[in-house]
């Protein structure tokens, strides 16, 4: 795993799918949970920090819009609203628009059985392309 860059955070849509993808090609992408043990129960943060591990598409928007997997901002709440409406599970879109279901079905999505981090990163930059587009 590399350390990460000091790069200014994104500040637009397209920017921040971008990023979540460079991440996700760096640390690789984690099913189950936000990222391998999230409460540091077996890995010290002083060995691997969080913005290092594997993870979750949902925690790679977060990190890449904050430098925090764990941290909540409105760029990346936006952005899981957008990806959740583009992502089928089960043949459907998300059933409720709150914030938590929408990440819920972004990370089901994500946790799909033999789901790679070649097809989550060919998502986050189509929607990167997307939204690109519409602005």
């Amino acid at each position: 795993m590399n350390a990460p860059t000091q790069q200014p955070l994104p500040t637009t849509m397209p920017a921040l799918f971008r990023r979540a993808a460079q991440i996700i090609t760096v640390n690789g992408h984690w099913q189950g949970d936000y990222m391998p043990d999230p409460f540091d129960r077996e890995i010290s943060p002083v060995d691997v920090p969080h913005a290092m591990r594997p993870l979750s598409i949902v925690a790679a928007l977060k990190c890449a819009a904050t430098g925090d997997p764990g941290r909540a901002s409105l760029l990346a709440d936006n952005a899981i609203a957008v990806l959740a409406m583009r992502l089928e599970v089960d043949g459907e879109l998300p059933q409720y628009g709150d914030v938590f279901s929408l990440e819920a079905h972004v990370d089901a999505w994500g946790d799909v059985e033999g789901r790679t981090a070649g097809q989550v990163v060919a998502v986050l930059e189509a929607a990167a392309g997307a939204e690109a587009v519409a602005a």
